[in-house]
């Protein structure tokens, strides 16, 4: 059983700044997730440099990030986004980027476990962006993956019935409200989950503070293997 989640940290700036990634530390200490999807961890402009300083998340979290290659050495993500665990399971992970396509420059993180993969994505702005990105995780899955596969993250859609064709094999789970974080209003941030695996509890986290950290809540699930 695993207790997954994802989060957009909005650069670490809460709604209107300033930058403080304590709060963000402190959000995800209390979730107290096995495997966290993040989204926005670095900032946009430069190399770029990270957002979220990898030197603190194992201090503060007990979790360690992915090892991503490819990227610079100041950056902790790739097109802004990581995937932290605990470290038992990164010691058995492996990483893979999935270029995806649309109007802006985007990307997702496949990693790759002894039985499940999961997928961390941020998706594009226009519809017809999602649509393509959605298509390409999807059929990138079917070839790196084994039954289980996970996809999750800020996929920036908020209808139910339109934009998600290409998950029609999998269970999507949307917990709630998880955006604008102080009043939530938008289900912006969603799970796909193979039809074998169990989901035991879903939910959005707005506890230690997670309304002033980001302008996404946390969403989380408790899975588990047949």
């Amino acid at each position: 059983m695993l207790k997954i989640a994802s989060y957009n940290l909005h650069k670490c700036r809460g709604m209107t700044g300033p930058h403080a990634p304590l709060r963000n530390l402190a959000v995800i200490r209390s979730l107290g997730p096995d495997i966290i999807a993040l989204q926005e961890v670095d900032f946009r402009l430069g190399a770029p440099p990270e957002a979220l300083p990898r030197n603190l998340i194992q201090s503060e979290t007990g979790l360690v990030p992915a090892d991503i290659y490819g990227t610079t050495e100041s950056s902790l993500g790739w097109h802004g986004q990581t995937i932290l665990m605990r470290p038992h399971l990164a010691e058995q992970a492996v990483l893979r980027r999935l270029p995806l396509p649309g109007l802006e420059p985007r990307g997702a993180v496949a990693l790759r476990l002894p039985g499940l993969t999961l997928i961390g994505a941020h998706l594009g702005l226009a519809r017809s962006s999602r649509r393509a990105q959605l298509a390409r995780i999807t059929a990138q899955a079917s070839r790196i993956a084994d039954d289980h596969i996970v996809m999750m993250g800020d996929f920036n859609e908020w209808r139910d019935d339109r934009g998600l064709e290409s998950l029609a094999g999998f269970r999507v789970v949307a917990p709630g409200p998880s955006w604008p974080a102080p009043l939530p209003r938008l289900r912006l941030d969603r799970m796909a989950l193979s039809t074998n695996l169990h989901v035991l509890e879903t939910g959005v986290f707005n506890e230690a503070g997670a309304r002033d950290a980001s302008d996404h809540l946390p969403i989380w699930a408790r899975i588990r293997f047949p």
